[in-house]
């Protein structure tokens, strides 16, 4: 991981301090810590630190300003530190109030603070690209908490384990069928693997490329297209189960990479996207 942008650094250093204390100016999230607490939290991630007669906050800025060039890995570990959820035990919300605090500043960074289990880690944004963008900000729109679990983990586990990303990929476009299924009160196939959920949201979303309905001059290249997102669909599911983790393995382990990795998520995003909007289109026009 590369250094961290100057205001991720300033935003930082406010929430490890809890801010200034002084009057005047918005609140920052976080626990207020003395300088004692401060020199112990900084021990914690086995970094040397002392406030001395300084001021705390310029002080833990100088000294993350000063990680940041010669070890960044310090600094994430800083960040783990600051959201660790033990020390917000008895007050959930300013946790999730530090973690949008630091989330604001981290996307510039291409980064986000993602739970995984217990505890939140940053993760890259930079495996997304534009179609996994607009499949965001869609899912956010749509409030499916399933699909919003699903796509994060296989961004959070691209650049380290491609298996699980690949499989978490298939798994959002399973679970993005079942969330229109839903809405639409409609029942889910007896075979639930990605070839049956799409097959069965394609026939409610009419996206079946036998569909007579098209505009003749397009007909011919949107029916390839459409075809084309079976195709797709069935590829990320063979992949899931030749290169994902979610089926047991045998003495061999099928090679797969970030590339891959990437390149489902990429195609689960476009697809998953596809599906959302279109009927998003069909609830407008009801």
């Amino acid at each position: 991981m590369g250094r961290f942008s100057t205001q991720t650094i300033e935003a930082l250093a406010l929430v490890i301090t809890g801010g200034s204390g002084s009057s005047g100016g918005d609140p920052v999230p976080g626990k207020y810590r003395s300088a004692w607490y401060l020199e112990q939290f900084f021990k914690g991630i086995d970094v040397t630190f002392a406030v001395n007669n300084r001021s705390r906050v310029p002080a833990v800025r100088e000294c993350l300003e000063g990680l940041n060039v010669t070890d960044p890995g310090k600094v994430e570990e800083a960040i783990h530190a600051v959201c660790d959820p033990r020390d917000y035990l008895d007050d959930e919300t300013g946790l999730d109030d530090v973690v949008k605090y630091l989330n604001k500043r981290l996307k510039f960074d291409e980064l986000e603070l993602q739970r995984q289990g217990e505890f939140y880690r940053l993760t890259s944004t930079s495996t997304g690209g534009l179609p996994a963008v607009g499949f965001r900000n869609a899912i956010d729109l749509s409030d499916y908490d399933s699909v919003q679990a699903d796509f994060q983990r296989s961004l959070a586990a691209a650049e380290t384990d491609p298996a699980d990303a690949i499989t978490a990929a298939c798994s959002t476009v399973e679970s993005v069928c079942k969330c229109i299924l839903d809405e639409m009160k409609k029942a889910y196939p007896n075979k639930q693997d990605i070839k049956g959920l799409v097959s069965e949201v394609g026939k409610h979303l009419n996206l079946s490329p036998a569909r007579n309905d098209l505009p003749e001059e397009l007909a011919k290249d949107i029916k390839q297209i459409l075809s084309g997102l079976i195709s797709v669909t069935s590829g990320i599911g063979a992949l899931r189960t030749h290169g994902g983790d979610a089926h047991g393995r045998g003495r061999k382990k099928a090679p797969v990479d970030v590339r891959i990795a990437r390149l489902a998520i990429h195609a689960a995003s476009t697809v998953s996207l596809f599906y959302i909007e279109t009927w998003n289109r069909m609830k407008g026009n009801r």
